[in-house]
């Protein structure tokens, strides 16, 4: 691994309004420039409300950023967040 290769993508988590953002679904910054793409999304039951995964430009990959995803050429509101969505409470000895 090449410690000095600088980082182009970053993965991050989104909770998204709207229908859920699939595989393949754009992400937009705020201002409507392309900045990533979704890799996997669905509906959260744990949560109540959407989740997405997705790789991101550099500057884009802090919690709380506000994103767009373009579901069937529509356009709606994101967030970064941390992950994991969930937080473990399983008992670690």
């Amino acid at each position: 691994i090449n410690a000095a290769k600088p980082r182009h993508k970053y993965r991050v988590g989104m909770f998204t309004k709207g229908p859920p953002a699939r595989e393949g679904a754009k992400i937009l910054s705020a201002d409507g420039q392309e900045v990533g793409v979704v890799t996997s999304g669905s509906m959260s039951p744990c949560l109540g409300r959407n989740i997405s995964i997705g790789y991101v430009g550099k500057g884009f990959q802090k919690a709380g950023t506000p994103l767009q995803v373009v579901v069937r050429n529509k356009t709606h509101t994101a967030e970064v967040t941390k992950m994991p969505f969930v937080p473990t409470k399983y008992y670690k000895p």
